[in-house]
């Protein structure tokens, strides 16, 4: 009868932790890893994008999986859509 109190009490308490986990680390990241994928998919000509990198540019042109960034007059770069970091805000 003792042991079957204990692995009750260890269950639960297992099951505690876990939804601490859940609530604290896995579904945060899941929000934004979801309005990372929003942000992406939301690109569009003209928008100013900075890198993963830290490289500020314009977007000039959208392939599948990639968009191509103009840095300064004449320079344009290809990258991949997942190497956008943010699009900085407009009043800023």
């Amino acid at each position: 009868m003792q042991g079957a109190q204990t692995w009750g009490g260890t269950l639960f308490y297992l099951v505690i932790f876990f939804a601490i986990l859940y609530f604290l680390m896995i579904r945060p990241q899941q929000k934004q890893q979801k309005k990372r994928r929003e942000m992406l998919s939301k690109l569009k000509v003209d928008d100013r994008v900075v890198t993963i990198g830290g490289i500020h540019g314009r977007i000039t042109k959208i392939k599948d999986t990639t968009v191509i960034v103009r840095i300064a007059d004449k320079v344009e770069v290809e990258f991949e859509k997942n190497a956008i970091a943010y699009v900085p805000s407009q009043e800023g």
